[in-house]
């Protein structure tokens, strides 16, 4: 087990729901782990899958007709551990807390900026509601920002509003907002989905110094298995609300033990292999998330399913790191 003193946000068995029409939607169906200080957690899987809600759920950020239902989210600060789900999601706490100390790279740039605001005062409305940095002092430290996201000219777009950014200058503003606190903890929920590869890279060395530098663990969310080789030091790959997979990024990406996790990697082209490699799409579709089957979420899909699986399986250890919830991960993981 991992040391606590290591460890930025533990979570522990956290259920999420969503209520409409008098329907319950279990977004999460009872999700653990841990960010790391100084490591990357990338979390994978399917769109609709339970990624963003979990970041959302550690952010206080849910919509009204939705709450946590059950589980633990802790923020392990250096002035004691705090429950981060016990907190009231508008309350000074979770506001201090809150883009200072846990901040977040939202997914859609187009709509994270107020369109009423200049660029430039939406950085220094964070620099000065957490770091008192007003005037001068401020305008300097967003220019600062702006220019390592590599955005040209920084004195003078940093008066701009958001309408006369692209998507990608957008996305990097976004990014220049929640690293302007260097924050212990940065959730990052696909934050390059804008970006052309060489920004893309560029933004990923500035998370990576930040990582470096002030020991701030980051919880990556991505859809590109590219990335997680990359950058993670472990991964969760989740499935219709539950992880059903997680370890070190070297045990999960070599030895993946979960059907889903294996389908997923088979269905990701690999550079050099030639336009004749064989890539395969994950068959079916994901369940009705208000009315799923019994069991396996993903026995449906699976190639390795059995009667068994109409039973949830719990979490099997296959190493102190490795974990999976699958009844035949043993042939799975034998299965090559």
């Amino acid at each position: 087990m991992t040391d606590v003193q290591d460890i930025a946000v533990s979570v522990r068995d956290l259920k999420t729901f969503f209520y409409t029409n008098n329907r319950c939607n279990k977004a999460l169906n009872g999700v653990s782990f841990d960010i790391k200080k100084g490591k990357t957690l990338c979390i994978v899987g399917e769109s609709g899958c339970g990624k963003s809600v979990t970041a959302a759920s550690i952010m206080q950020l849910l919509p009204t007709l939705s709450r946590i239902e059950d589980g633990q989210i802790i923020y392990h600060a250096e002035r004691g551990d705090i429950a981060l789900h016990a907190l009231d999601k508008n309350g000074k706490q979770m506001r201090r807390i809150r883009g200072a100390e846990i901040a977040m790279i939202f997914q859609d740039p187009m709509t994270a900026l107020n369109p009423v605001y200049s660029v430039g005062y939406q950085i220094k409305e964070t620099l000065k509601y957490h770091l008192k940095m007003t005037g001068r002092a401020a305008q300097q430290k967003a220019i600062s920002l702006l220019k390592e996201m590599g955005i040209a000219l920084p004195e003078k777009r940093v008066n701009d509003f958001p309408h006369r950014y692209s998507g990608g200058m957008r996305q990097r503003a976004m990014i220049a907002m929640a690293m302007a606190c260097s924050p212990k903890v940065l959730i990052a929920d696909e934050p390059t989905t804008a970006l052309d590869v060489t920004i893309q890279a560029q933004i990923f060395e500035l998370m990576d110094k930040l990582k470096r530098d002030h020991g701030t663990g980051i919880m990556l969310i991505t859809h590109d298995m590219g990335v997680v080789a990359e950058l993670a030091d472990d991964v969760a790959v989740m499935y219709m609300g539950n992880i059903v997979e997680a370890g070190t990024v070297d045990e999960v990406l070599r030895n993946p033990s979960h059907p889903y996790t294996k389908a997923l990697l088979a269905s990701v082209p690999v550079l050099g292999r030639g336009r004749h490699q064989d890539i395969k799409a994950i068959r079916g579709s994901t369940p009705d998330p208000l009315n799923r089957p019994k069991g396996c979420q993903f026995a449906d899909r699976c190639d390795f399913a059995i009667a068994q699986c109409q039973v949830m399986p719990p979490e099997f250890n296959m190493t102190k790191t490795h974990r999976v919830m699958c009844w035949r991960y043993q042939e799975v993981s034998a299965h090559g």
